[in-house]
């Protein structure tokens, strides 16, 4: 029978336990969210009369713990009216309710004791076939289901959440011998498609997958530190971006994940892995240890690695000396390698350099990586069977860009075992070197292939099968390719534009890249997805290139560079076939732009949208400001107030709104209910987006017609717009250069000066945006914005 998740219990609302509960009310059910009741009132409870009979003090831990999830930022939520879905109670009163779940998750404190305890409890409430997981982050599964029912321990596994739960994709399920197939199944696939989660099937060992590498990683990188003589800021500045790892690096991340924590895995892997070759890792620092005796944490001590202080200009940095343990301003440092590789884009590339660099940073990253290698191919088959399991689990959980053997293939197989040593590796490494294997990865018809340990032969990545991955379509896919653009043959008549410009910023070559796909679409193709694997969509337009030209006044080739990119997202909107937008996370500008003009828009759940010109200190010249004028006319038709519709896109412009989800990308009038959807798994994206151009192209798809007959209110709307920005300013709330945009802007949404509200075609409209872009970059202050962006990546406000 096909297995349905309508409502969800969570129990224990905790850091964790509240934002699981956030995660599953965005994908649309109902979630029971218990705690314990408190011991007694507080005294704020009882100057109000109140007792331990009375629900809000019953209920206070619960109630308490979910409305300060629903205020941290970034927030856990993708929509403030998804919080309606979370219903609270405690376990004394409201446990009983379990038995009307689907799936009840445990997610109390980490103690062996009080989960089987709670467990013992929830088997009296919880009806035969209910699903019942842990998410435990170190404690054996197996020891959790000690002592209760055959159907209980059916239907049990861990599902090990990675915090913050919306924002980190891994999600590790964990059965144990006695879990049905069809339940870890269930998991795997509902974890992917619902969660929109990277799901990764972990033996139950210490630590699972991802901790046991990961935090060997950073224990590793404790012991290399000292002895390269690196600083903290040393570290960080090899360890983050520079290698594919979050920009928090090492020893940022330590802090925010909390040194306490840390310490406790470290502990917990050190009894728990006697058998462990590198087990002397797992035992921590002195100066670590001192750091938690003195309660330097990370962020929840107020304090670790860095510390924030209050200054004169405002604030500062400062990092911790490990040989001292005294704290002074954070320096920023300078290696050779990273200067060598800093406008590489290509991250394995950069790796490959920076492993064989003559300095100490090149030197710390031999020894780092060659011990990470030794380490994680002796876990196998330990913790996974399958090396892809791995790397998808570090990858997914600690945000790691590529993972532990992928980077060993860029390396080179045999390379890497000839720097490091044979003997360092287990027999299944000398076996492939034997047998004259040279990677641990290959790609065969579009599908990633891995070396299976077990068969000895290269297999199929099952989980990837219904994945679009541009990496491995670079081979016979590619059927056009220029600097910042390349289009593959997706297959099924449809083509893929990939954008690879350095944030994805539009350019020349992606104009190009745009019109030739097309071109080549409307020839011998059906439709057209444009979408990329990047880290984000897309930056916008090329600014750089926009303020050298305004800089030189070359204005003739600005109001032709601007046209070509108008006429360009025209062409998206007006072709023969179909054209599929994909965006997700960073989604600015031009690449808003582009998302508003295409047929359909397949958005990934963790999109970051919006025309942020202003800030820019000009209006969005791709035709966003003619899209907003067009979109309000549309609701006009509706029956809508004129003014209020027209005075909500101008705002949304006017003061750079940008959705935090995809969710918010339809309040904000950027995606069209009914038209556009969202991806939850941002795997799974390039997939839906060719199945969405398909769908359009198999129904009859029909070139529309440019409009002209958008309503504009002319001077009747132009007043009221103004009205309301000049208060601002008056305020101090918008500075005199902020208004001098918002006239521009308000007289391009309202159709320019006219008398009184008439009709208008596309074409007016793009002709009213361009001449008040080109305005605005003759302008000082709008310069000066733009340099700003360019060399601190912030806007100005002047």
């Amino acid at each position: 029978m096909k297995r349905r998740i309508k409502k969800v219990a969570v129990l224990g609302s905790g850091v964790m336990g509240s934002r699981l509960a956030c995660h599953f009310a965005n994908i649309g059910l109902q979630v029971l969210l218990l705690d314990i009741v408190p011991r007694e009132p507080n005294e704020k409870e009882k100057a109000a009369g109140l007792d331990t009979k009375s629900p809000q003090v019953r209920n206070r831990i619960v109630n308490q713990a979910l409305q300060d999830t629903l205020k941290a930022k970034p927030s856990p939520i993708y929509h403030s009216s998804f919080a309606h879905r979370i219903r609270t109670g405690n376990f004394d009163d409201n446990l009983n309710e379990i038995a009307d779940c689907d799936w009840v998750l445990e997610a109390v404190i980490e103690n062996l004791e009080i989960k089987k305890s709670l467990f013992e409890k929830v088997e009296q409430h919880r009806k035969a076939g209910t699903l019942i997981t842990s998410n435990t982050s170190g404690i054996p599964i197996h020891k959790l289901i000690e002592g209760r029912s055959d159907d209980f321990k059916q239907h049990f596994c861990g599902t090990h959440f990675f915090n913050p739960p919306r924002y980190l994709r891994l999600l590790e399920v964990i059965p144990t011998a006695h879990t049905k197939p069809e339940v870890t199944q269930f998991f795997m696939e509902y974890g992917d498609l619902y969660l929109g989660k990277t799901t990764v099937q972990a033996k139950d060992t210490p630590a699972f997958i991802a901790n046991r590498v990961g935090v060997f990683s950073i224990l590793l990188i404790f012991q290399l530190m000292k002895e390269f003589e690196l600083s903290v800021e040393e570290i960080d500045a090899i360890t983050g971006p520079v290698v594919g790892r979050p920009k928090s690096a090492t020893f940022r991340t330590c802090d925010v994940v909390g040194i306490d924590t840390l310490v406790k895995v470290a502990d917990n892997l050190y009894s728990d892995c006697p058998d462990d070759e590198s087990r002397a890792y797992y035992q921590v620092p002195d100066f670590v240890r001192t750091m938690v005796e003195k309660g330097w944490i990370g962020d929840k001590g107020g304090q670790g690695f860095y510390k924030k202080i209050k200054t004169k200009e405002g604030s500062e940095i400062l990092a911790l000396d490990i040989n001292t343990l005294e704290y002074s301003p954070k320096s920023k440092p300078r290696f050779a390698s990273i200067g060598a590789v800093r406008e590489e884009e290509n991250l394995l590339k950069r790796i490959a350099t920076l492993y064989q660099f003559p300095d100490k940073g090149g030197a710390f990253s031999k020894k780092f990586f060659g011990k990470l290698f030794a380490y994680a191919a002796n876990r196998v088959p330990e913790i996974s069977d399958e090396i892809y399991k791995v790397d998808d689990a570090l990858k997914a959980g600690f945000g790691w860009e590529t993972g532990v053997f992928e980077i060993w293939d860029a390396l080179g197989f045999d390379h890497v075992i000839d720097e490091v040593g044979i003997e360092n590796f287990p027999a299944w490494i000398a076996e492939m070197k034997q047998h004259n294997f040279k990677s641990f990865y290959k790609v065969e018809n579009g599908n990633k292939l891995f070396y299976n340990q077990k068969s000895k032969q290269y297999e199929a990545i099952k989980e990837a099968l219904d994945f679009i991955v541009l990496d491995n379509y670079r081979g016979s896919k590619v059927v056009w390719t220029n600097k910042g653009a390349t289009i593959f043959d997706l297959g099924d008549g449809v083509l893929g534009l990939e954008f690879h410009t350095k944030m994805n910023t539009m350019g020349s070559d992606v104009i190009e890249g745009i019109n030739k796909a097309i071109d080549m679409a409307e020839a011998n193709y059906d439709a057209l997805v444009i979408g990329n694997d990047g880290q984000n969509f897309s930056a916008g337009a090329n600014l750089g290139m926009i303020f050298m030209m305004a800089v030189e006044q070359e204005f003739d080739e600005l109001d032709f560079a601007i046209r070509t990119f108008q006429n360009t997202m025209m062409r998206v909107r007006y072709s023969s076939i179909p054209v599929v937008v994909a965006p997700f996370n960073m989604s600015l500008g031009g690449g808003c732009e582009i998302t508003l003009h295409a047929d359909a828009v397949q958005a990934s759940a963790e999109t970051y949208i919006g025309l942020v010109e202003v800030g820019a200190g000009v209006i969005p010249g791709g035709g966003g400001t003619k899209e907003f004028a067009l979109r309000a006319s549309d609701s006009f038709y509706e029956g809508d107030p004129e003014l209020p519709i027209l005075n909500n896109r101008f705002m949304t412009i006017g003061m750079a709104k940008v959705s935090t989800s995809g969710y918010e990308a339809f309040d904000l009038g950027i995606l069209k209910s009914g038209r556009d959807h969202l991806s939850m798994n941002r795997s799974r994206l390039l997939a839906d987006a060719k199945a969405k151009a398909l769908s359009l192209a198999r129904s009859g798809y029909t070139m529309p017609i440019e409009r002209n007959d958008i309503k504009v209110l002319g001077k009747s709307a132009l007043g009221g717009l103004l009205a309301g920005t000049y208060a601002m300013q008056q305020a101090h709330y918008i500075t005199e250069h902020d208004l001098t945009i918002a006239k521009k802007l308000a007289y391009v949404i309202c159709g320019g000066d006219l008398s009184e509200p008439q009709m208008v075609s596309e074409r007016y409209l793009l002709n009213l945006e361009r001449e008040a872009f080109l305005s605005l970059l003759g302008e000082r202050k709008t310069l000066e914005r733009i340099e700003s962006i360019l060399k601190t990546g912030k806007p100005l406000r002047n």
